[in-house]
Formats: structure tokens, sequence, C-alpha cells
């Protein structure tokens, strides 16, 4: 029996879809989505909450992306090959969102203090929880190589299917991560390997910007050998959760959130104008 981490074990779940409704809004309404629950976690007006989304075609870039030397060339580019690109308000570099990627956070209260690793062990522990039906172990280490390299990168024989982020605010943490679930994550990699050609076109910079080695990366679907989709998925994760015991709630947001929501939103579109 797999280990279960304590921050997973809460007595309520507030669970927030957005995997349908997603596609039709930006993703920068996303990011302001979580720093609401953040906020209501954090005050304990919210029980901690799972949000599912999913967006349509975006390069959602990290704050050194935006200091890319050509970026106006870079972003054409994505633009050319369908993406609109956006800039996050959470830690990493470029990652791809689109209909086969399903995004997850976890918000929880910071309580006495959540550290960093904390955080990602439980996400992790989570997708371990989820796949425990197949057949594969599933490690958490940096893929060199891939987009948005980090030390909880996850991948299943060496290939890259998930990257985690965390954004804390406010007295709440919100532990991200995206899951290449369908299509090919190697022609993912490829647009965002393009993407850095063009928007460094070898100039030195003093950040530096990973070497993208597509082959890498690779979907769920593609590593398991069968077809899974974002749906299954989800419905893996609330299974995961009915396990655990955890009672779930679909409560809307509140009055009060969604005056924080629209105001965290207006932040973030202010910010991705400059």
């Amino acid at each position: 029996m797999q280990d279960i981490n304590p921050l997973l074990q809460q007595p309520e779940w507030r669970y927030i879809d957005h995997s349908s409704l997603g596609l039709y809004f930006s993703p920068l309404q996303s990011f302001a989505y979580d720093d609401t629950f953040c906020s209501s976690v954090g005050s304990g007006q919210s029980a901690p909450v799972i949000r599912t989304w999913i967006h349509a075609p975006t390069i959602v870039l990290g704050i050194q992306d935006g200091r890319l030397p050509f970026l106006e060339q870079g972003v054409a580019f994505l633009e050319e090959k369908g993406y609109q690109s956006i800039v996050r308000n959470s830690g990493g570099l470029a990652v791809v969102l689109d209909d086969g990627i399903l995004n997850l956070s976890l918000i929880l209260p910071e309580g006495k203090g959540i550290d960093i690793n904390r955080g990602y062990e439980a996400m992790w522990n989570l997708i371990q929880l989820m796949l425990s039906g197949f057949d594969v172990q599933v490690d958490a280490r940096e893929i060199v190589g891939s987009y948005c390299p980090g030390s909880f990168d996850l991948s299943i024989g060496g290939k890259k299917f998930a990257g985690i982020s965390q954004r804390r605010l406010r007295g709440g943490v919100a532990v991200q991560i995206y899951l290449c679930v369908t299509g090919s994550g190697s022609l993912r990699a490829e647009i965002v390997r393009e993407f850095y050609h063009r928007a460094l076109q070898g100039e030195k910079t003093k950040f530096t910007y990973p070497t993208i080695v597509p082959s890498t990366m690779a979907s769920l679907s593609e590593l398991l050998g069968k077809t899974i989709t974002t749906e299954q998925l989800i419905t893996l994760m609330l299974k995961t959760f009915g396990d655990l015991d955890a009672g779930i709630t679909t409560t809307p947001l509140s009055e009060k959130e969604l005056e924080l929501y629209q105001y965290n939103y207006n932040r973030i579109l202010k910010r991705n104008e400059k």
C-alpha cells in the first residue's frame, strides 16, 4: 500500500471543476481563481480546494521568459502555430496548455508552515495514487532537456509527463500541476524549443534558458501504452480522494470570492499588458 501524504488527508475538499468551461476563458482567469482560493482557504473561509482546469492552446510563460531579448519574434511564431501566450504569476518557465493537458491545483492553508517540498511531495503522492492501477513507477526528479525543468518533474521511464509549480498568497498555498495526458509530448516540446530559438537568436543572457530535447517528453497515453483521457484522469482523482474518505463538496464562489476574483483578474491583466 502506497504511503499517504498527510496533506492529502483533509476531512473535506471543495471541488471546483473548470475542465470544460476553461476552454472558453483565458488561462489568466485560472491564475486569478487560484489566487482567490488561496485567500479563502488561508483565512479559513473555505475548505481546502481541488480545482481542475483545461484551456485552449496557450503557451504560459514564466517571468524570466518575459525578459527574452527577441520575445516578440518568439510570440509571433507561437501565434503562427495557433497558440496565444500569457505570463503567469507562479514560478517556472514556458509550458504548454491545450485540450490534452489537465491542470490540477491543490489549495491548502499554509497554517504552521507547509515548506515548499511538502507541497510538491503531496502532489507527487496524489499522482502516484491516481496511477496506482497501472504497472508504472512515477519518479520525481529533474528531467534535463524538458521544458520548464525542475526538481519535481514527474516522469515514467525517464520521460517527463508533468511539472509542478507553487504559489503562496495570503496564508494559502496553491500547488499546481500540468499533466500531459493525450497527444504527443515531444511535439509540444518542439514548439517550445522553436519559441526559445526565435526569442533568443543565439544571444548571451544572464539567465540560462533550457536547451530543450523533445524526446525527453511524452504524454501519459504514450507512456501507458493506452489512451487515457483527461476525463478519465479526473475520475481517477475523485476516486482517489474518495478512497481517502474525504468529503467532497462543490460549493460555488461566494459574493466575497467573486469580488476578490475580479480584483485578482484585473491585477493579472494589467501585468500582462506590460
